[in-house]
């Protein structure tokens, strides 16, 4: 397995005296994986309250955590990373990004993909590790047909009948209505044309199923697998590198079931580092691959270079 980084150049940047420096457009990471090849692409980041992903941590043991990744102020900023993997005649995305109605400082899938050279024709199945915002709204064009119209589209039963349900407002935490209301108007229109799934099943060739419940109730995880070698998409098993690294026993308000999601995030954790299999992370620092180590009785991120 190898991994590169690069920096992906489009446009020019007029200098006085005539230069023309190219200016940045995207940066990704390709790695290989046994005879397939699969880049992460960022969609931009989020901004979010702190006390929306730390609701009930004791601020100044997070604080103390936190300093160590310079991380400071009332506001967090995830990386957002799409996964594509290219295996055979398979160009397979992983999540579609926030599109343009969540945030305006992401929803960048469409420049992430331009820089590879793709179009959205090129993406022959998207498959959704969970129907959050930043995950699922990319997903229809500016005419609320699907983006992709050359894809097949895969999302875990769980997960689809959740979001699905007339009575999912009656479920759903108040300040997530909106995530209902717009995870329901997407997954009607893809109703009739989306593979649904369960825990272990191969959906893809190569792309097998793994659940990891509690962030929603039907979150899914991928392992990627090319004769030898694996990988696993985690989505938001794991929702950041630094306090569910340190403390993975602490609530994180991003989950839905926050018991759930500590149980599913400690197990993962363990059994990364112990196999020390490579992950992609929805929002580790971009670009997004890395490996978990034990430190005591917590965890390290590591990321691949």
């Amino acid at each position: 397995m190898q991994i590169t980084r690069r920096t992906l150049l489009s446009g020019a940047v007029a200098l006085s005296g005539g230069y023309v420096m190219p200016q940045i457009a995207w940066a990704n990471a390709n790695l290989s994986l046994g005879s397939t090849q699969l880049d992460t692409l960022s969609d931009g980041h989020l901004v979010l309250p702190r006390g929306f992903l730390l609701p009930d941590t004791p601020k100044a043991d997070a604080d103390a955590i936190l300093a160590e990744f310079a991380i400071t102020g009332d506001t967090l900023e995830p990386d957002c990373n799409l996964t594509l993997w290219r295996s055979g005649d398979h160009v397979i995305l992983f999540d579609a990004g926030s599109g343009p109605d969540f945030m305006p400082t992401a929803g960048k899938m469409m420049s992430a993909l331009d820089a590879l050279g793709l179009t959205i024709d090129d993406v022959t199945a998207v498959v959704f590790t969970h129907a959050h915002p930043d995950h699922l709204w990319g997903v229809l064009d500016d005419f609320d047909e699907p983006l992709f119209p050359n894809a097949t589209y895969h999302m875990g039963q769980i997960e689809f009948d959740f979001w699905t349900d007339p009575a999912v407002t009656e479920k759903i935490d108040a300040n997530r209505l909106t995530f209902a209301v717009g995870a329901a108007r997407r997954l009607a229109v893809l109703a009739d044309q989306i593979n649904l799934f369960a825990d272990a099943d191969e959906i893809l060739p190569g792309v097998i199923a793994r659940a990891t419940f509690g962030h929603t109730p039907g979150h899914m995880s991928f392992e990627l697998r090319d004769g030898e070698e694996t990988l696993l998409i985690i989505g938001d098993a794991i929702g950041n590198h630094h306090v569910a690294f340190a403390r993975p026993q602490w609530a994180s308000g991003a989950d839905q079931n926050t018991a759930m999601g500590i149980a599913t995030r400690t197990a993962l954790l363990g059994q990364l580092a112990d196999s020390t299999m490579p992950f992609v992370g929805f929002h580790m620092p971009h670009p997004g691959i890395g490996t978990a180590v034990r430190d005591g009785d917590a965890f390290r991120y590591v990321p691949m270079t």
